[in-house]
């Protein structure tokens, strides 16, 4: 198998389960824990991808990338950038109604973070530990 996975995808809503289902077809084999945690982070991701940046607009796209090591998978999604910084925060607030979903992302990954690219947009990555058999 491959070590790197990658699709582009439209920049639509609906688009977003069609990433989570790539993933999911990629990992078939690996912990269901992995699965759904990989599937959840992908999702959120690309939902962001779609609503916080140019991805989201007419013609926009996203790229999901799935690389695998022995000890991880580490999921990208590729945008296409925004005129604002990324909105990179923690809830505290019962109030807030958004910043939940990295909250998720960051309670399923080792690790994660947020690349601008020199091209134009930004990575976001979570590296997602592989269950050793």
């Amino acid at each position: 198998m491959p070590k790197d996975w990658a699709r582009m995808f439209p920049g639509h809503a609906w688009q977003v389960a069609e990433a989570r289902h790539f993933v999911a077809s990629l990992l078939e084999g690996e912990a269901s824990d992995l699965v759904n945690d990989a599937v959840l982070v992908v999702g959120e991701l690309a939902a962001n991808a779609v609503r916080h940046t140019r991805s989201g607009w007419y013609r926009g796209w996203f790229l999901v990338v799935i690389g695998f090591t022995d000890d991880f998978i580490r999921i990208q999604v590729v945008d296409q950038g925004s005129d604002d910084e990324p909105m990179v925060r923690s809830v505290n607030s019962p109030a807030d109604q958004g910043g939940r979903g990295l909250m998720m992302v960051s309670a399923c990954a080792k690790g994660w973070g947020v690349k601008d690219r020199p091209a134009g947009g930004r990575c976001v990555w979570a590296d997602l530990a592989r269950v050793s058999g």
